[in-house]
């Protein structure tokens, strides 16, 4: 599972670098999420641009993450192809993330904060 990160606005932003995340791949999201995570600032941000496909399964993952998540961490979502942002509607899962329309978005809210 191919994850970018990087610190940035004070916050960790995370890249899934694949264009699915399934049941052939979610155990392995989680433990990669987890990895770089551990230990990194309050908001991690879940860069999904590139991820053209998310089943119930990929869905369970990124549930599973948030939980993972130290109790002063948040995750919070952005980029979300049309397909992907379908599933967490349909879900109401968009009720439970901060869901951003795109990076820019997702650190002007850190940097307004910080105002």
């Amino acid at each position: 599972m191919e994850l970018l990160s990087e610190i940035r606005a004070d916050a960790l932003h995370v890249t899934v670098g694949e264009a699915r995340i399934d049941s052939a791949v979610a155990i392995r999201f989680k433990e990669r999420m987890r990895e770089v995570a551990i230990g990194g600032p309050s908001r991690v941000v879940l860069d999904l641009g590139q991820v053209t496909f998310l089943d119930s399964s990929g869905l369970g993952a990124v549930v599973a993450v948030m939980k993972l998540l130290a109790p002063g961490q948040r995750l919070e979502l952005c980029c979300l192809t049309p397909t992907v942002a379908k599933v967490f509607r349909l879900t109401r899962m968009d009720r439970v993330f901060t869901i951003h329309d795109d990076a820019g978005a997702a650190f002007a809210v850190a940097s307004d904060c910080r105002e």
